[in-house]
């Protein structure tokens, strides 16, 4: 069961090494998108005004939120970008060159 994505979770990139990360429960940031917290729509600004206090904190850059769903209980993005900077690629990427061979 899909939940409508009226939930917002705060993303940015942390600023020592550009990983994505997302908002926890604890006020901190986390590389992992399961412990991301996500609030109502009436919450959201103030989810937003706490991460852009680590912004300027230099904690992390380019915070965002974004639309969430619960999905069978867990916790999913919204949209396709968002399932890619939290999952990875969609596509598994070769480790050899086309052919089969690697070039020396």
């Amino acid at each position: 069961m899909v939940s409508a994505p009226n939930l917002k979770a705060a993303t940015a990139n942390r600023l020592g090494d550009g990983a994505v990360v997302y908002r926890d429960r604890t006020g901190g940031w986390s590389a992992r998108f399961a412990d991301a917290v996500a609030v109502e729509e009436d919450l959201a600004a103030e989810l937003l005004a706490a991460a852009e206090r680590d912004m300027d904190r230099a904690m992390v850059v380019g915070v965002a939120l974004i639309e969430v769903a619960r999905v069978d209980g867990r916790l999913q993005p919204a949209s396709l970008r968002e399932r890619i900077r939290a999952f990875g690629p969609s596509v598994e990427f070769a480790l050899q060159p086309p052919g089969g061979e690697e070039n020396h």
